[in-house]
């Protein structure tokens, strides 16, 4: 009877145990940008098709002030992943721009698509080119941002200075907004196309997409080579009825070197191995792709996502 009790005790411990180990998540934060932005729905989207493929996963998207609060996040442990600006990335690692000091806690794991600088102005103003917004207010995004160094870079390579444009540091969000209530002329956004602050203002207000010329656009890329040309195709947003020549940095997904290098691999394998249903899910999944996830990013990749890329021929 005593035997027979101690073995009952031993396997209810052991299933016990059995049943806590099983019961374990590795839980996970991206940090991603405002709601108005692409980055937070395609978190939201990434984070679903983790969540349903990797076992035992749990990866919740986080609302954000986009890249640059996005590296801070990673880089102070109070995220394990983000979606930031190749530009962004590249500052922060070598502590340029607004970074004063280096942030390296971070590695790259995959280049997911490409992000168009779009210059959105009233389509019944007078703004032809980003030289016609001297005097007007301006909406040049969160302070701090990517789009806000974009921003910047534009001027400098326009030659105007900071004060000849009203610079309004705002979110997509609030951009859009503050457009509507005619607080400001125009607005930059770097993000995805679509982009859902813009297709809102266009289905309402005359908008007008502003073009940068070829020989700006090669001065751009010479001197920020983080920057390459981009167009917006005609139809994109309601009203748009030519094409709108642009320039383009890249979304790069990153992951604190604290994530285990398993986990990481997990990450990267479940994302190209479902793209077709992360297209279902975002526009911006059909673009995403193993043969270009590697290339558009300085900063060294995490070990997990190595792996994964040098058992697809992709790294050497």
């Amino acid at each position: 009877m005593k035997k027979a009790s101690i073995w009952i005790l031993s396997c209810l411990l052991i299933l016990g145990l059995a049943g806590s180990a099983a019961a374990e998540e590795t839980k996970l934060v991206i940090a991603t940008g405002g709601t108005a932005g692409t980055y937070y729905p395609f978190g939201g989207a990434m984070a679903k098709i983790w969540n349903s493929k990797v076992k035992d996963m749990n990866v919740t998207a986080q609302a954000t002030g986009a890249s640059a609060e996005n590296v801070r996040l990673v880089n102070k442990g109070e995220a394990e992943l983000a979606i930031v600006q190749s530009d962004t990335v590249d500052f922060a690692f070598n502590g340029k721009e607004s970074f004063k000091e280096k942030l390296t806690e971070m590695n790259a794991l995959a280049v997911l698509y490409p992000e168009i600088l779009q210059l959105v102005a009233r389509g019944d103003g007078p703004a032809k080119s980003f030289a016609d917004l001297k005097g007007l207010k301006l909406g040049v995004g969160a302070p701090g941002s990517g789009t806000e160094a974009n921003f910047r870079q534009l001027l400098d390579v326009y030659g105007m200075k900071k004060e000849d444009v009203n610079g309004q540091f705002l979110s997509f969000s609030e951009s859009a907004e503050q457009f509507k209530d005619k607080h400001i002329d125009a607005f930059i956004v770097v993000a995805g196309i679509p982009n859902s602050a813009i297709m809102d203002i266009s289905s309402s207000h005359s908008v007008r997409l502003l073009d940068i010329a070829d020989d700006i656009a090669a001065k751009m890329t010479a001197k920020y080579p983080f920057l390459a040309p981009a167009k917006v195709p005609a139809g994109t947003y309601k009203g748009q009825d030519t094409e709108v020549k642009t320039l383009a940095v890249m979304a790069v997904l990153i992951a604190s070197p604290k994530v285990k290098d398993d986990v990481a691999y997990n990450l990267v394998k479940a994302l190209f191995e479902n793209q077709a249903d992360l297209a279902q899910t975002h526009a911006k999944g059909k673009e995403l792709a193993a043969e270009k996830a590697v290339t558009g990013v300085s900063i060294p990749f995490h070990p997990g996502a190595v792996k994964y890329y040098k058992e697809k021929g992709l790294m050497k």
